[in-house]
């Protein structure tokens, strides 16, 4: 007969802590494997089997970290983050310091050796309490469950303090001595009753003394030369405002506001042109503005107040530190401007971004006409064309997320306004992970009952950057994405800046960075379909909802 194992502490406190997450709400768990952590990742693996939670499964860290920031982009809600020791702590930190600078909440959950084991050389150990030094809002180095009377208590306490904090990452860094885990099934056993984040929330918010009057938000009156600006994070509270005080809105593309009577596309244009740009007196900032360099420099311009409305990022806006006012919330009082302040705006706004190539010639014969629509279905796709029959595609019920390259800043200067979810990591305008926060995106909102496709758009660079969140493992769940990969053999961007002018022989080599792969034979190898779009007629098609995930590239050329 086969003795049974001794029972692990480390399984009874994985499990507390567990328990304790789902009783206050917490539904989604994304797990790297690791022999440190298993009894973190059996619990979870049971956890799901009852069908408590939503458990994804990476084997690489780095695509974990953004899968799981994707998740609570959309959900609004933290996710848990599980990892094994030593590198794979280190590869959460791109994840871990987008989260900081946007304020997304994840509860980063770290398997370590005892501290009798560190600094001493001991395989797979580093010295992990503090690695994520200032990203997280709080950390906790925790010793490791040795079976004594209350731990799963502390283990309850532990989840509670973690998610009172968690209004971005936080760091939970749990040693674990062996036996690393026990077996167990969590139906021998009663289950405390769910308590939703909603309703734990307003247990907390009752017991919160009432704020005084003048702490609920500055009152904004509408002044001359007043302009609302919104970056993203901004949300729909921007485009309200901007029509409170009747301001023109220059709503960044990600901003959740790029929508509205107000809105102003062509804002960069507009405010380097007078009697525009030189007009404005007040900035109102929502969000965190990243796609030009005009907003940043109208700021910074003298007798320009500019107010700053806080958001969920750890840091203030404050472009050369001349930002006035800081508010946690504004209300607007008073009529609105009803002078033609953003009427102008927007009417010029229109004119700029008018395709006049696109509008047919209504004085042109049949066969005229019918030789301009074939040209222009067999024309070849520009970075214009390829954002607007993205964003043609893209509807409220669809996500769109759109990767640092230069088609954001494109579809920000040209895309009219859409109310349509649009998602990018902006808080560090990296590269890193945009596939993996898509797919966190795509499997979130669709297992909350969405019926649209998540499509993310990326440059060739950013797509390769990524490359490994387009593996599923055996049993992981294939939402409905669209990759769609605008390839122009490099990273263009650099050619719209400076360095461009003056740069040597070198510069295509260490800037420009040109790949050379085969991006069909790559879906193969991944399982994912495969388009190849080169005319604006057959990129329409592709945009087509697709129920398996898929790949389209799109040549573009460089300049």
């Amino acid at each position: 007969m086969t003795p049974r194992p001794p029972e692990s502490p480390a399984t009874a406190f994985a499990v507390a802590l567990l328990e304790e997450f789902h009783r206050l709400g917490v539904r989604d768990i994304v797990l790297g494997p690791g022999s440190r952590s298993q009894a973190l990742a059996l619990a979870a693996a049971e956890f799901e089997r009852l069908g408590m939670i939503r458990l994804r499964v990476r084997i690489d860290e780095r695509v974990g970290g953004f899968l799981a920031l994707g998740i609570a982009v959309e959900t609004g809600r933290p996710v848990i983050l599980i990892t094994t020791s030593g590198t794979a702590v280190g590869n959460l930190h791109p994840a871990v310091l987008e989260a900081h600078h946007s304020g997304v909440p994840l509860i980063v959950i770290t398997a370590d050796r005892p501290e009798s084991l560190r600094g001493v050389g001991s395989n797979q150990t580093t010295e992990q309490p503090g690695i994520f030094s200032s990203a997280v809002r709080r950390s906790w180095d925790v010793a490791p469950p040795n079976g004594s009377a209350g731990e799963t208590d502390a283990a309850a306490a532990l989840a509670r303090d973690a998610l009172a904090a968690a209004s971005g990452p936080v760091h939970l860094n749990l040693a674990f001595a062996e036996p690393l885990s026990s077996p167990f099934t969590l139906a021998e056993r009663p289950l405390p009753e769910p308590v939703s984040v909603v309703e734990l929330s307003v247990v907390e918010r009752v017991e919160t003394p009432a704020p005084d009057l003048d702490e609920l938000g500055l009152q904004l009156s509408a002044v001359p030369g007043t302009v609302v600006v919104a970056g993203t994070g901004a949300g729909p509270r921007a485009e309200e405002v901007a029509r409170e005080l009747g301001a023109p809105l220059l709503a960044e593309i990600a901003s959740g506001a790029h929508f509205g009577p107000q809105l102003v596309v062509a804002y960069r244009e507009l405010l380097k042109t007078a009697n525009f740009g030189d007009r404005v007196q007040r900035v109102i900032v929502f969000g965190h503005p990243t796609l030009s360099r005009e907003v940043p420099a109208l700021i910074q311009r003298q007798g320009v107040e500019t107010i700053v409305v806080r958001g969920a990022s750890a840091e203030d806006y404050n472009p050369g530190r001349r930002v006035g006012t800081f508010a946690d919330s504004v209300s607007v009082v008073g009529e609105p401007d009803a002078r033609s302040w953003s009427g102008r705006w927007v009417a010029a706004s229109r004119a700029l971004i008018e395709d006049i190539d696109v509008a047919p010639d209504i004085t042109a014969d049949l066969g005229a006409h019918a030789k301009a629509e074939l040209a222009a279905v067999r024309a070849p796709v520009t970075r214009r064309a390829l954002v607007e029959a993205v964003w043609r595609a893209t509807w409220p019920k669809d996500r769109l997320v759109l990767g640092a390259s230069r088609l954001i800043r494109e579809a920000d200067k040209v895309l009219p306004g859409k109310r349509v979810p649009v998602h990018a990591n902006r808080g560090l305008a990296g590269i890193d992970g945009t596939i993996s926060t898509a797919l966190g995106i795509a499997l979130a909102s669709q297992a909350e009952g969405a019926e649209g496709t998540t499509r993310v758009l990326v440059g060739d660079l950013t797509f390769l950057h990524d490359v490994g969140a387009l593996l599923f493992g055996v049993g992981e769940v294939q939402p409905r994405i669209q990759v769609i990969v605008g390839n122009d053999n490099g990273g263009t961007i650099f050619d719209g800046l400076e360095v461009a002018q003056s740069a040597g022989p070198g510069y295509d080599r260490v800037l420009l960075t040109p790949q050379r792969v085969d991006i069909p034979k790559l879906a193969e190898a991944y399982g994912w379909d495969y388009l190849r779009v080169e005319t604006r007629g057959a990129l329409d098609q592709a945009m087509t909802a697709s129920i398996r995930p898929v790949i389209v590239e799109v040549p573009l050329p460089r300049e």
